[in-house]
Parts: C-alpha cells; structure tokens; sequence
C-alpha cells in the first residue's frame, strides 16, 4: 500500500524497457511516443562511448515483428509498470516465454503478472519476441543503459525534488477532488527519462495508479511532466467522448482514431482551465513543442488548430468534467 498520496519516483527498469522500445521504433505520431528526438540522442551517446549491445545485433528480428504485428509495439510498453524490479521482470518472463504458465500454486501477484503478460504478448511468436527483446535489454542495460540512468538521475536529482515539491504542494491538491472521482484517488507518479508528452498510465484499482511521464532536466522544467499528468489522468474521459459522439461509420474506416491524441491533449487543458488556470498557457505551449509546432505566447489559437476536435467530442468532455468535479 502507497503511504504517501501519489508520491514522485524513478524507476530504472521502467525507463530500461522503454528506452529499448524506443531505439526499435520510429516515432511519427502528432505527439512522439518518446521525448522528441531521444533515439538520435541515445545514439549519439552510445557512438561516443562505442557501445553496442544485442539490441543492435537482434534490431532487425525484434523490428520485423513489430512491424508485422503493431500491438507489441504499443501494449508492451505498459508492461514494466506493473512489476517492482528488473530481477522480478527477469524471473516471471523466463517463466513466461517457456509457456509453462502460472500454476494453480501461484501466488496472486505472479498470476496477475502473467495475466499482463499474455494480454500484451498472447502467442507463440510474441512469446519469443519478448525473451529475444528481454535478453536483449538486459544486455543493453550491463552494457551501457544502467551507468547512463544512474549518472542522469544524479544530475537531475535537484530537479526532481522540486517537481515532487511543486506537485504535493501545489497540483496534486488542486487535482484531488478530480482523482477521488475517477478512482485515481492515490497511485505512483514515475519521472521516466524517455517519456516525453505522451506518458503512460495503469489502473489497477482507486488507490492503485500508475502515471509516468518526463523526468525534468532542471527546476524550470518541473512542470512539464505535471502537464503529462493531466493529460494521462483525463485519457479515459475523451475516449469516451469520442465512442459516444462519432458514428460506427467513423469508427469502421478509423477516423476516430485521428482523434485520440488530439482529444486527450484538449482533455488535460480542459480539466486545468478547472483546476489550475494559470498553468493552462504554459500545458498549451509545452503541447505545441512536443508537437513540433511553434508556441507563441498566446498559444491558444494554435493549441486549437493543432489539436483540432470535433465541437460536439470538445463538449462531451467538458461536461463530464464538470460532471466529475461536481461530485463529492
């Protein structure tokens, strides 16, 4: 059980699975699954210290099936959020790409833990890209990932205590009335070094959440993964508007999905015009450069553009949000 309410903290498996995610993939979403431009980044790093790991030697097996079956590309990227350590990660995926399951003698937690496993990895084939893609991490985390994790968190330590600081002090408070509505009332708050805009969010049940987002590199960065924190915490709310306010033909040829990021960035806004208005430009204008766009100081008509919505989505989700920040 969580003892203080959404604390802040950083998780070296977490960001070691998404960090091998990312040097897989190509980002060419509105919002980049990871911070804008971080494979360049890790490859230039990793080029000035001449590393190489199995990650570079297996790439080109562990993208083909990426490619020919998407879904590992994005529910896997969820996984290392429901276990505590890599060695637990290590242990239950040995057991888990064997195919020998969790016998009836389990105890809860491995069970869930392979019930996650096969949601995001249910055959044969997904079976042994996992074991290749976590053989391969591992290797890449000996060979260069842990010594590079454990040097930026030093030197963002600093900045990561005052993003803990602002967001008890300040966010969290404002948001809790929305979070004990939404049975998101506590959870963990991971700063994650790869993550950018678009962060990751788990609900295992009211007092058991989980949202990563950026880890900041200095003070001034601090509310930037706030502002991820908004937009992953409303992501269900503009899901529902949008099943509820477009047609099964929209659905059928999958222009709604041309909306679902667009609609969660509207939703974060949304819910700080509510909560914390005077973050509400500087949410807009962070969204725009993760975007690639330009952030004027009045970003509210490119915000708008950007991000554009149908009327009757932009309305569906305001008013549950006055619906949920109504109750008790």
């Amino acid at each position: 059980m969580v003892q203080t309410t959404w604390p802040a903290r950083t998780k070296e498996h977490v960001d070691l699975w998404l960090h091998s995610y990312a040097m897989l993939t190509s980002d060419t979403t509105l919002i980049p699954y990871f911070t804008r431009g971080y494979r360049d980044r890790m490859v230039g790093i990793r080029r000035q210290r001449s590393v190489s790991s199995q990650l570079d030697a297996n790439r080109q097996r562990l993208l083909a099936r990426l490619i020919s079956n998407p879904s590992i590309a994005t529910s896997g990227q969820f996984v290392p959020l429901y276990f505590e350590s890599w060695e637990q990660m290590r242990q239950v995926i040995d057991r888990f790409a064997l195919g020998t399951g969790a016998s009836g003698n389990a105890d809860p937690t491995t069970r869930l833990l392979f019930g996650v496993l096969n949601g995001a990895f249910p055959s044969a084939a997904d079976r042994e890209w996992l074991r290749l893609f976590t053989v391969s991490a591992d290797d890449e985390g000996h060979r260069f990932y842990t010594d590079y994790w454990n040097g930026e968190t030093r030197a963002r330590a600093r900045a990561v205590a005052h993003t803990d600081s602002l967001w008890q002090r300040v966010w969290r408070p404002a948001l809790q009335r929305f979070l004990n509505n939404t049975q998101q009332g506590n959870g963990e708050l991971y700063l994650s070094l790869p993550l950018g805009g678009e962060g990751r969010t788990i609900h295992f049940a009211k007092g058991e959440n989980v949202v990563a987002g950026p880890v900041p590199e200095s003070d001034a960065e601090s509310e930037h993964v706030l502002y991820v924190f908004a937009h992953e915490v409303t992501g269900s709310i503009a899901s529902a508007a949008i099943a509820d306010n477009t047609t099964p033909a929209e659905q059928r040829s999958g222009a709604t999905s041309r909306y679902e990021q667009a609609a969660a960035v509207r939703a974060g806004a949304l819910l700080l015009e509510r909560t914390l208005p005077a973050m509400v430009m500087g949410y807009m204008r962070y969204y725009l450069q993760q975007a690639g766009r330009p952030s004027p100081n009045d970003p509210r008509g490119a915000f708008t553009a950007a991000f554009a919505i149908p009327d009757a989505v932009r309305e569906a989700i305001a008013r549950q949000l006055d619906v949920v920040l109504g109750g008790i």
